[in-house]
């Protein structure tokens, strides 16, 4: 798909200033992870525009306090919860020197807007709602501290301030909790799609890459891939990755009598992970919730489709039926998981379910990403700038508008900085306009001329893949 030429949310739009992001770790910390690497891919390109980038971030051991990655200033300071008294500080004395801030929310907020000038426009980045990982974690006195700072204490803070989310169902998290200022959703990157994909196991095997930590559930996968085991001949599961349930899995697949299908396989690198997901059949979840399926997505540029529990964030990471299944509850999965490898054991389901995850992952890059978060400053910005009720221009309601775009027109002049554009053939365009109806969408399209208007609402994978993809319905048109 081409991408029509506009700058409208391009990160050279960002030349010259300086952006502070707030981060609970950096990408080097020991215990960096998605929300790490989400906001490391994008600084990079902001750095590589011409953009100064400089985070606050927590100190681990042996970490330097100031340190140059990739073109991007890390300071840091402070452990997991002294890092924000630490940041506070930073603002305060040196708040002024920044163009824009990136307040990266890990459950507990910076709230930047206490410590830093009026006009600075700030934009959360909130990756998933914490309020029930707080009850699971915490005493109860705790959990309901975390709870405060996260809900009522964050919107009392940043007021109407925009938050980018990265995923419709973390937005939906958020609205839940009552913010109604604009929330923009800006989906991660991922890895590059591989040119080619190794043949695949002759055995039906499932692999799964994850931190082995409570939320992600593993046992209760352990426990339903001992059902279906039963099932399947020759069945196996790939385990790929480490954390503080290891031993008690290991413990686990030895009492459920799964020693001869169950690797644990512990952390690898890059080039073995790959490898051990290339030749699968099938990757799975059973994680509590997730802002998004990182490894949903990776699994997907291989062409393994994903079976899930649909739950918060995984349930946007896979579209039902074309790149994996969905069951609505844990005891459904077995049943779930058997009939999923029976499918693929058919070559033809096979081949056209990885040429669909393949298509489906291709659309999330973190050039796109870096894009769409820099519209979102922008946007900001200029909302700070012009002022008014951030409400009245912003809804959760976005609109796909095709249609032809005349010679002489500007599409500039209709566009957000959060809008996307893609050219489907010709003259004939593709608008994903957020935060907009169909009335407010045609009315701007109106203004240019477009021609043989075709509008419709954009649902979650449209507005997840972006305009112009197998994912968001396009009209036929002629010669294409």
């Amino acid at each position: 798909m081409t991408y029509a030429t506009t700058d409208m949310n391009s990160p050279a739009q960002l030349a010259g200033k300086h952006v502070l992001v707030l981060n609970w770790r950096d990408i080097q910390h020991s215990q960096a992870g998605g929300a790490e690497q989400y906001m490391h891919q994008i600084s990079r390109r902001w750095v590589q525009n011409g953009v100064q980038v400089t985070w606050f971030t927590g100190r681990d051991s042996g970490q330097a306090a100031e340190d140059v990655i990739d073109g991007i200033r890390i300071l840091r300071g402070g452990g997991p919860l002294s890092i924000y008294g630490q940041a506070a500080l930073k603002m305060l004395r040196g708040g002024a020197n920044y163009d824009a801030v990136v307040d990266c929310q890990n459950g507990i907020p910076f709230f930047s807007p206490l410590f830093l000038p009026r006009t600075t426009p700030i934009v959360q980045v909130v990756h998933h709602v914490h309020q029930e990982q707080f009850r699971t974690k915490f005493s109860p006195p705790m959990a309901a501290v975390g709870r405060f700072l996260e809900s009522a204490g964050a919107k009392t803070v940043y007021g109407q301030r925009s938050i980018v989310a990265v995923s419709p169902s973390t937005r939906l998290e958020l609205r839940k909790l009552g913010f109604s200022g604009p929330i923009h959703v800006v989906p991660n990157g991922s890895i590059d799609i591989p040119p080619l994909v190794a043949e695949r196991a002759t055995e039906p095997t499932i692999a799964v890459v994850s931190r082995l930590v409570p939320h992600k559930r593993l046992d209760l996968l352990l426990g339903q891939f001992a059902v279906a085991v039963r099932t399947v001949p020759k069945l196996r599961l790939d385990l790929v990755g480490d954390g503080p349930e290891r031993s008690r899995l290991q413990q686990l697949a030895m009492d459920l009598g799964l020693d001869d299908a169950v690797t644990f396989h512990g952390y690898q690198p890059d080039a073995v992970r790959d490898e051990l997901l290339g030749r699968a059949w099938l990757t799975a979840s059973t994680s509590a919730s997730e802002g998004w399926g990182c490894s949903v997505i990776e699994a997907a540029a291989w062409g393994v489709p994903c079976l899930a529990i649909r739950v918060p964030g995984i349930r946007d990471s896979v579209v039902e039926g074309r790149t994996g299944w969905l069951v609505d509850a844990p005891r459904e999965f077995a049943n779930a998981m058997i009939d999923a490898v029976w499918a693929l054991a058919a070559p033809r389901t096979a081949s056209v379910m990885a040429a669909e995850c393949r298509e489906w992952a291709g659309c999330f890059t973190w050039d796109r990403s870096a894009r769409l978060l820099t519209g979102a400053l922008l946007e900001e910005e200029k909302l700070l700038r012009e002022g008014g009720d951030p409400r009245a221009s912003h809804s959760d309601l976005s609109t796909l508008a095709q249609f032809d775009l005349p010679a002489e027109a500007d599409l500039d002049t209709i566009l957000r900085p959060t809008d996307e554009v893609a050219v489907i053939g010709g003259s004939y365009v593709s608008v994903l306009m957020r935060g907009r109806d169909e009335f407010e969408a045609f009315a701007a399209v109106t203004r240019i001329g477009g021609e043989g208007v075709q509008l419709r609402p954009a649902g979650p994978n449209t507005l997840l893949a972006g305009p112009g993809s197998a994912f968001s319905p396009v009209d036929a048109v002629d010669g294409q």
